[in-house]
């Protein structure tokens, strides 16, 4: 089974540790960092979305044109535009980058944030119209035919889009969610399923829900499995040590905590965060949790400590369960996805070869 890395497709430089030194859109900046995934061994980056931030589709068709053999995950929320209209962008995109998209779908988890672009819909509500859209967006993507759609949330007719996907049949879809409602939406329509870092067993609960969720759905696959850590290497283990300490020292003092002032986090994924967090700092191999607490359980935010091979090595449990997609993203963005690069991902695809050899010859024994 291969392994996939997927880092970040940042705009500027300022993290949870450390305000951006120049604009939000910071072209210079957005080139550098992805073109340092590409040299390092990434597959491929991910271009967020914010409800303020730089269209994520525009800043991945200007990095498309300029970076090549890096694959992009485009984030987007099916409220900011109708699906007849994403479909055509995300085909468009297909094509600028030559067939290298993916199209992660996200529902919202926060009430606030949703409403800021004039979605007042509740939770499970917006399940329900992520997996309506997208349901369009495939068939979009797809149908040489003009189609009529009539559905809970969205209704047009004779609709045929006069641009299609380079891949065939079309891109890959991404989901990611932690409740019921999220494992039967990303169960039934997602290519891939993303989650955030928690110990092994949780992790491994999460994945037989959205497979038990996917066969329910009447699908003989399951989405391939993703999980998203934030990975703080040094040589050893006590400078691994010292410098999460002084990350989260950095994460009280520019306020990353401030979310907490506002109560427990709505979405199901964040509450699994602190509650992971709860019942220890440390989790098996090198997992770390004071990180996600200091954010109130904010998106991707527990870590893995220690020196690239006990990364590596706490990376290879994860894909051991199923997880075939590595997310990963520093707090110092480029010089930690560089060192990632170099340290880490090397050791975890010779890991996976060594399984996978092993594999083989047990096979040619069994068959002799």
């Amino acid at each position: 089974m291969p392994v996939e890395f997927l880092g970040i497709g940042g705009t500027n430089d300022g993290s949870e540790t450390s305000p951006r030194s120049g604009p939000s859109f910071d072209k210079q900046y957005t080139l550098r960092l992805a073109r340092a995934h590409q040299e390092y061994g990434w597959d491929r980056v991910l271009f967020a979305y914010g409800s303020g931030s730089p269209d994520p589709a525009q800043v991945a068709a200007y990095v498309a044109t300029r970076v090549t053999d890096l694959d992009i995950l485009l984030a987007h929320r099916p409220n900011v535009s109708y699906p007849t209209y994403a479909l055509k962008t995300f085909a468009t995109l297909d094509q600028i980058s030559d067939g290298r998209l993916t199209v992660h779908f996200i529902t919202g988890g926060n009430d606030h944030e949703q409403g800021r672009e004039g979605d007042f819909l509740t939770k499970d509500a917006r399940y329900s119209r992520t997996r309506e859209y997208i349901q369009i967006v495939k068939k979009g993507w797809t149908s040489r035919e003009p189609f009529d759609h009539e559905g809970e949330h969205y209704s047009f007719t004779d609709f045929v889009s006069d641009v299609f996907p380079v891949q065939e049949p079309r891109p890959s879809v991404s989901f990611g969610g932690s409740s019921p409602a999220a494992y039967a939406t990303g169960g039934a329509e997602a290519d891939i399923y993303g989650l955030w870092g928690e110990p092994l067993s949780d992790t491994a609960q999460q994945i037989g829900s959205i497979r038990e969720a996917a066969r329910r759905a009447g699908r003989a696959d399951a989405p391939r499995i993703q999980v998203a850590f934030r990975p703080i290497i040094a040589p050893t283990e006590e400078l691994a040590w010292e410098k999460a300490h002084r990350i989260l020292g950095d994460l009280h003092r520019a306020g990353a905590n401030r979310r907490r002032l506002s109560g427990q986090p709505e979405n199901t994924g964040s509450q699994r965060l602190l509650e992971v967090a709860a019942r220890g700092e440390r989790h098996d191999r090198a997992l770390w949790t004071p990180t996600a607490a200091a954010t109130g359980g904010a998106g991707n935010s527990n870590a893995l400590v220690g020196t690239p091979e006990t990364v590596a090595e706490a990376l290879l449990d994860y894909y051991d369960l199923g997880v075939e997609i590595i997310s990963a993203r520093g707090y110092d963005i480029l010089d930690d996805a560089i060192d990632f690069g170099r340290h880490v991902i090397p050791l975890v695809r010779e890991g996976v070869a060594e399984r996978d050899r092993a594999k083989a010859a047990s096979l040619r024994s069994v068959g002799s």
